[in-house]
C-alpha cells in the first residue's frame, strides 16, 4: 500500500481518544496518518475522570491532570500541523471516560474512533469492562483500535465472520479496504464444533464471492476451536496488520460479563482491529 493511499473511505472526520499513556502512543500514529492519506478532519480528546465529590476536596488534583492533558493535546496539534492536518483538541470530564467519548463522537458525527488498548488485557480485565471495550459497545460509527506497536501497511486484511448481519457489514468493509489497498483478503470462519463446519464454510464462500467480483484476491480459511483463539493466532501466523470484525450492536457491561469474540481479539492480539458497526 502506498504511504499516500486512504485505506477507509468516507472518513471525512476522526476523533482520535488519548489519555497520555504510552498505550496511545499507536492509536496517535495511526490516527495521524490516515488523517494525512485521507484529508480528515482530526478531532483529539482526552477524559478526565471525576466525580463531584473530588472536585470539591481535591481541586489542584484536577488542575493538575487538566494541566497535563492539555499539554498532551498540544503536542499532538503541534505534530499534526507539521502534516498539514486539521486538528481540533478538547478536554471533557465525566465519571464515565467511554460515555464522554462516545458523546463527543455523536456530537460531531465522526466516521470513525480511534483508541488504544491498555496491553494484554486477558478476560479479566475485560469483565471488569475497560474504557476501549465499553466504547466499542456503545459507539453507534466505527472503531478502530491500535495496539502501541501495531501499524496500518496494507500487507494482508483478515476478516472474521460468524454469517451474522454484523460479519456482513464488516466483511463489505474488509473487501473495500483490501481492494483500496491492493491487499491481499483472509477470510475465516470458526466453528465450535465439527457439526458447524459446513455453516463455516458457506460463510466464508460468500466472502470469497464477493471479493471476487471486486477483483480483490482472497483466500478462504474454516477450522474449529475457540474463536478468539484462532482469529488472533491466525493474523499472528498470515502476517495480517489489520483485523476487520462485526459488533453485535450495544454490549453494555451485561454482555461484556459474557466475553464476545470482539472484545477477546481486542484484549489478545497485536494488531490493529476495526470494528464495524451496521
Amino acid at each position: 500500500m502506498s504511504e499516500n493511499t486512504c485505506p477507509i473511505a468516507s472518513l471525512e472526520k476522526l476523533l482520535l481518544a488519548t489519555d497520555g499513556s504510552k498505550f496511545s502512543d499507536g492509536a496517535i500514529r495511526e490516527a495521524l496518518s490516515l488523517s494525512k492519506r485521507c484529508s480528515s478532519r482530526l478531532i483529539a480528546v482526552s477524559v478526565i475522570k471525576t466525580n463531584l465529590e473530588f472536585e470539591v476536596t481535591m481541586p489542584q488534583v484536577i488542575e493538575k491532570e487538566e494541566d497535563e492533558a492539555s499539554k498532551h493535546l498540544d503536542f499532538i496539534k503541534t505534530r499534526a500541523s507539521k502534516e498539514g492536518i486539521n486538528c481540533e483538541t478538547l478536554t471533557v470530564h465525566g465519571e464515565e471516560p467511554y460515555q464522554e467519548i462516545v458523546g463527543v463522537a455523536a456530537r460531531n458525527q465522526v466516521n470513525m474512533i480511534i483508541m488504544g488498548r491498555h496491553g494484554r488485557t486477558g478476560l479479566p480485565k475485560l469483565m471488569m469492562g475497560s474504557v476501549t471495550a465499553r466504547v466499542v459497545g456503545h459507539a453507534t460509527c466505527n472503531v478502530l483500535i491500535i495496539p502501541p506497536d501495531a501499524r496500518i501497511e496494507g500487507r494482508n486484511v483478515l476478516i472474521a465472520t460468524d454469517g451474522s448481519r454484523y460479519s456482513e457489514a464488516a466483511a463489505q468493509e474488509a473487501i473495500c479496504i483490501a481492494k483500496q489497498c491492493k491487499s491481499p483478503l483472509i477470510a475465516i470462519s470458526v466453528s465450535s464444533s465439527d457439526t458447524e463446519i459446513a455453516t463455516a464454510e458457506e460463510n466464508v464462500k460468500k466472502i470469497m464471492d464477493a471479493a471476487a467480483k471486486e477483483g480483490v484476491k482472497a483466500e478462504g480459511l474454516t477450522t474449529t476451536g475457540k474463536p478468539y483463539d484462532v482469529i488472533v493466532e491466525t493474523a499472528r501466523q498470515k502476517v495480517v496488520d489489520l483485523i476487520v470484525l462485526g459488533s453485535h450492536g450495544r454490549t453494555g457491561i451485561e454482555r461484556l460479563l459474557m466475553g464476545s469474540v470482539t472484545e477477546r481479539v481486542i484484549g489478545h492480539t497485536e494488531v490493529a482491529i476495526l470494528v464495524v458497526k451496521t
